[in-house]
């Protein structure tokens, strides 16, 4: 039993596998916080927990007269308003009929669920069997105002996560206002954390920041419409002596696709809130008698294990729990694509050529990109036409597909773009209406695209009719599904003038729609979101498409930052990794094929380049990378993944990778810079049996893997500056190597 209630005092403690979160109800009939960390042992009573003041607050608001030691400004709350004695962040504020923001929310009921709720119209992890987790749902009433609330919380019996949403229902006369309804709220005792998250832009996605918490309020958010680059909807508080592998950690990630708030405010009194959901920036959304709105769902893991064991809890609920259908658990096939070898230069004798060459290396799937309709020769002109352009593919997408099948044995894959519009384009004559803008005001450009209005239904019915058609008409077991822009101007003549707060939200659940209605009639496609990248790399993305492409840089030396710093939240099976060509078209950079192999070889692997110009002794080091990953597939994409040395604290970068079993793991370590006469160098490993014998394959080595976590794996010879000797493993700059161990039977 993951749930408790104590009925006598109205707590409630629900209990994962080492976590418990403990809240109750107060003087006020508000939910309190009591509790959240490493799990305790449930008791009958949990009332010692409440922090009260010894003596009454002063300068501070009551809500009781006579009471001078109750107030929401010192009390830990569960999910807090504002304008009743609480001046910290708000969890929610509704805009009543009165043109009042006061809200008083009080306990109705609470009901225990069996498995998990979906939500309607958002993305969500579930169950696929109800032993597997049990829901809380608690409902506050505002009988004022004629408003009903739910807080969901699920907690996992075999997992370290507690997934939380709200919903707000409107059981009144009058219509409400939210202007803020934010998906989960958290008060810590303390603020002796140091605040991590993810920031960036693009081609330098995801980059970790962390820095001690200090007073007021520290915040990530997006208004561009997409969860962005600029910062992901994720953020950490972790103790000040975490590593990743020791030390208390708390993540927090929103399961949403659009802008987003998350952040953390220090208060008078040195303790912390946590908050994260839907940016209220820019949002509002009326809410009409008889009608409710459904929060999206935010994820909280607690770990006590560092950073690698909150990163792995986040790893194994979104491979199982939150990716769905034929491809969730699927080896990804080792793919190429033509971008980056052709760009809008191409026609079907080139890209048979590049088919051809590549299914004698061992790919397995080739994916043609951008530049295949008509028109499109450069990125001005027809998106939203989908019309094949036959002076590149006489015969069609269909014909392609079918020689790439037949001739080469590849699979085929197609990229596109849906969401986008070109003014050059018929469609655009047809339906200027169908751009997302503001009336009488001109239209910002972004890569000389604008964006379709995905608040309209017609939008979202055409899209699915067009797309629905190139995806039928052809042997297609591949989509990478294209955003190359930020919204501007956001409005929309689908919604009234009192409801141009609600465009970037049914945006969002129009293209979730689209997604669904796709995915579930093309549930053979492997699906890639893409967005300039990483630009929408979030668990909303991830429920219909099971991997992303992680960034548009493909350079190996800035992938190990960008892909050192997805792994905190999403799993290798979700990070889309290439090899491309040298010098490397984000950064001129010129590294070792060995070492964009090494790299990209953790996550969804494949090639980005022109496979006909490999040299003789390129192919053949080719094949053996591709043979390499498909001995080592399910490892490298669903096995444990351990960060050992930070790509940002110098020089060096070690990760490693360990099967479910732990009786095999492949270990990786790059250095960026070659150091001169260096010292010898080695790399305590996890994820091993402390007490099982593992041979190194490179050198025939054996040892204990508790030898190898507690001394380490000792870095093979590099170049000292004199001569070098067949021993020499390591030499230049960015170089690396790649270890695999396996258990001695």
């Amino acid at each position: 039993m993951p749930i408790y209630v104590n009925e006598e005092t109205q707590q409630f403690h629900l209990q994962g596998r080492n976590v418990s979160y403990i809240f109750s109800m107060t003087e006020n009939e508000q939910p309190g916080q009591l509790y959240y960390g490493k799990k305790v042992k449930h008791r009958d009573d949990f009332s010692h927990l409440r922090q009260l003041p010894a003596e009454p607050l002063g300068n501070a608001a009551f809500p009781y007269e006579g009471n001078q030691l109750f107030s929401l400004e010192f009390l830990k709350q569960e999910y807090p308003g504002f304008g009743t004695s609480d001046y910290r962040e708000p969890a929610f504020v509704i805009k009543h009929a009165s043109g009042s923001r006061t809200s008083h929310f009080i306990f109705k009921k609470y009901e225990i669920l069996n498995g998990k709720p979906g939500l309607e119209g958002l993305p969500a992890t579930y169950t696929e069997s109800d032993d597997e987790a049990e829901t809380l749902v608690v409902t506050l009433k505002d009988s004022v105002a004629g408003l009903e609330m739910d807080l969901f919380y699920t907690v996992y019996h075999d997992r370290d996560a507690i997934v939380r949403s709200v919903k707000l229902r409107n059981v009144g006369d009058d219509h409400v206002v939210i202007e803020r309804l934010l998906s989960t709220s958290v008060d810590l005792p303390h603020a002796d954390f140091e605040f991590l998250h993810l920031h960036g832009s693009w081609i330098r996605e995801r980059h970790v920041a962390s820095n001690p918490l200090r007073k007021g309020l520290q915040s990530i958010d997006s208004k561009k419409g997409v969860s962005s680059s600029l910062h992901n909807p994720f953020f950490a508080l972790k103790s000040k002596d975490a590593t990743e592998s020791h030390g208390e950690v708390y993540g927090f990630n929103l399961v949403y696709s659009g802008n987003f708030f998350g952040g953390v405010e220090v208060d008078l009194y040195d303790t912390s809130r946590a908050l994260m959901g839907m940016n209220p920036f820019g949002f509002e959304w009326k809410l009409e008698s008889g009608e409710e709105f459904q929060a999206p769902e935010a994820v909280m893991v607690y770990s006590d294990q560092g950073l690698n064991g909150m990163s792995q809890s986040f790893h194994r609920l979104y491979e199982s729990r939150l990716v769905r259908g034929e491809w969730r658990e699927k080896e990804r096939p080792i793919l190429i694509n033509n971008w980056e070898a052709t760009y809008f230069d191409f026609d079907e004798e080139k890209i048979l050529d590049i088919c051809k060459s590549a299914s004698e290396l061992g790919i397995e799937l080739f994916a043609l990109d951008d530049g295949w309709f008509q028109g499109r020769n450069d990125d001005t002109t027809s998106l939203g036409d989908w019309t094949v352009d036959h002076s590149k593919l006489p015969n069609g997408i269909e014909g392609l597909s079918q020689k790439v099948n037949g001739e080469t044995g590849m699979s085929f894959g197609l990229w596109v773009e849906p969401e986008m519009i070109s003014e050059k384009s018929d469609l655009y004559k047809a339906h200027p209406d169908w751009v997302l803008g503001v009336k009488d005001r001109p239209l910002s450009h972004g890569r000389n695209q604008f964006i379709l209005d995905l608040s309209k239904q017609e939008v979202v019915d055409y899209l699915d009719e067009t797309l629905s058609g190139i995806l039928s008409s052809s042997p297609i077991s591949y989509v990478k599904w294209d955003m190359n822009r930020n919204m501007t101007e956001v409005g929309s003549d689908s919604v009234p003038a009192d409801r141009q707060g609600e465009v970037s939200h049914r945006y969002v659940l129009g293209l979730y729609e689209l997604l669904d209605r796709l995915t579930s009639k093309f549930p053979h496609i492997l699906f890639e979101s893409c967005a300039s990248g990483g630009n929408r790399f979030d668990p909303g993305m991830l429920y219909y498409m099971p991997q992303t492409w992680t960034s548009d840089n493909t350079d190996a030396i800035e992938r190990l930052k960008i892909q050192w710093g997805t792994s905190l939240v999403y799993p290798l099976s979700s990070m889309g990794a290439h090899v491309s060509s040298c010098p490397n078209h984000q950064t001129g950079r010129s590294t070792p094929l060995d070492t964009r192999f090494n790299v990209s070889m953790f996550g969804a692997f494949g090639y980005e380049l022109d496979a006909t110009r490999f040299s003789e002794e390129e192919k053949i080091a080719v094949k053996k990378q591709v043979n390499f990953v498909k001995e080592n597939r399910k490892t490298l994409q669903f096995g444990s993944f351990y960060r050992l040395i930070s790509p940002f604290e110098g020089n060096d970068t070690a990760w490693m990778v360990a099967d479910v079993e732990k009786g095999e793991a492949i270990v990786a370590f790059y250095r960026t810079l070659a150091v001169p006469n260096p010292s010898l160098k080695r790399i305590r490993l996890q994820g091993l049996k402390p007490d099982a014998l593992y041979e190194i394959d490179a050198t025939g080595q054996q040892a204990y893997g508790d030898e190898l976590m507690n001394i380490g794996l000792l870095i093979p010879p590099m170049f000292s500056g004199t001569v070098t000797t067949d021993r020499t493993m390591i030499k230049g700059d960015f170089a690396s190597l790649v270890w695999k161990l396996s258990e001695v039977k």
